[in-house]
């Protein structure tokens, strides 16, 4: 059986690649869905036919109604990346105010192996929040790639998008399976 795998990107610089880390988890054996922020959505509104195509699934971006059925097979792991600062903070903060944060916000809680991995400068890392923000989320058991481990913030205006460790962040997911890969 094939595992599916939520690639969940908010409007940070790697999301404009997003189809290249599509391929990339496809290339290990994932069954790739794709959720949007509705920022980036409107991104990859000129392309969202594409991505769908790519996936095989449709592209989410907003809450469905509730009598709407899940559009989406059943997650086995999810990754959110790239996770920007604004999002590290609202969903580090509890508030999932779109279906991008709504949906790993409950799969953690509900056994589903979740990794984020950042990308922005290092003047919005060094925001008070920041921190907080990410120990909230470790302490639920999401595993936060920042620092070391995974994206160093850049000095601000020089952020390389192209260069995204998509490889690392797809590696990280599959060490938390039960299985580890």
């Amino acid at each position: 059986m094939t595992r599916v795998l939520y690639l969940i990107a908010c409007a940070a610089g790697p999301t404009q690649y997003l189809d290249q880390a599509v391929r990339l988890a496809q290339g290990r054996g994932w069954d790739v869905c794709a959720v949007l922020t509705p920022s980036a959505a409107a991104w990859w509104e000129p392309r969202m036919e594409e991505l769908e195509e790519l996936t095989g699934h449709p592209v989410r971006s907003r809450y469905k109604l509730p009598w709407e059925k899940d559009a989406l097979p059943k997650a086995d792991a999810m990754l959110v990346a790239p996770l920007s600062c604004t999002s590290l903070n609202k969903w580090g903060a509890g508030i999932a105010d779109t279906v991008a944060l709504g949906i790993p916000s409950e799969a953690v809680h509900m056994g589903v192996p979740v990794a984020a991995m950042p990308f922005f400068n290092q003047a919005q890392a060094a925001q008070p929040a920041v921190p907080r923000s990410v120990e909230a989320l470790r302490s639920q058991g999401v595993r936060v790639l920042l620092g070391e481990d995974g994206y160093e913030p850049h000095p601000p205006k020089t952020g390389n998008a192209r260069a995204f460790p998509w490889e690392r962040a797809l590696d990280a997911v599959e060490d938390m399976l039960p299985d580890g890969n």
